[in-house]
């Protein structure tokens, strides 16, 4: 099942299931950051809010590692098989940005 696009115009046709996780993972996300938000407004400890940061940077880790696995999954290796060696490059590239 080839549904990506990821060399032609760098756009991603998704499953419904795998749109449907990431967006589910991105609301719960936004629903913890209010949270923060509500806890700055109602003066909380400091200590509280950071572990509710903390919380929020580990889903959104999450979010990162189940991306990256759809993407090296579908897209490199549709492009490598493609002869498109310029795509491991490029992951390698994203690597180096998101693990600062």
């Amino acid at each position: 099942m080839d549904n990506t696009n990821c060399s032609c115009g760098k756009t991603k046709k998704r499953t419904e299931k795998e749109y449907k996780d990431l967006m589910n993972r991105l609301s719960r996300i936004e629903g913890q950051v209010r949270g923060v938000k509500n806890m700055l407004e109602n003066d909380a400890y400091c200590p509280d809010i950071l572990v509710q940061v903390s919380a929020i940077n580990s889903a959104l880790n999450s979010f990162n590692k189940v991306l990256i696995a759809n993407h090296i999954r579908e897209c490199v290796v549709n492009d490598l098989h493609e002869g498109k060696d310029e795509t491991a490059e490029e992951l390698i590239t994203v690597c180096h940005k998101i693990m600062k």
